[in-house]
């Protein structure tokens, strides 16, 4: 990979970690999992939250290509993208799987064997 695709691969998964930091966003996300949705029924999933607000929040999580848009007439109907979140994923999680679940099974085989010794 050369040094302008890193960067973008870094920017974008500053984006997508950006957007994840915030509960109200991720419930977002959760909300879009199940179905898209217009942008006015998701703000009316979060009674203590005004609608401006969470058109900001649609707005990050878009900038972080988590949420694509599209028009239907007056609505506008918000669409869960999970492409970014499998790049976070490839890059920032399965990599450490291995050494983690290793890590595990160490720890679990020496707790094992001190039990034995006893």
């Amino acid at each position: 990979m050369n040094r302008a695709a890193t960067e973008d691969a870094h920017a974008e998964s500053d984006r997508v970690f950006k957007a994840l930091a915030d509960p109200t966003r991720r419930r977002i996300l959760d909300l879009l999992l199940r179905r898209p949705r217009a942008t006015g029924q998701i703000a009316a999933r979060f009674p203590g939250v005004t609608r401006f607000a969470v058109m900001k929040h649609l707005k990050v999580l878009e900038a972080a290509g988590l949420v694509v848009t599209a028009r239907r007439g007056r609505r506008r109907m918000n669409h869960l993208n999970a492409a970014p979140l499998q790049r976070v994923y490839r890059r920032w999680i399965r990599p450490y799987e291995a050494r983690w679940a290793d890590a595990l099974l160490d720890l679990k085989e020496t707790a094992e064997r001190e039990d034995t010794d006893e």
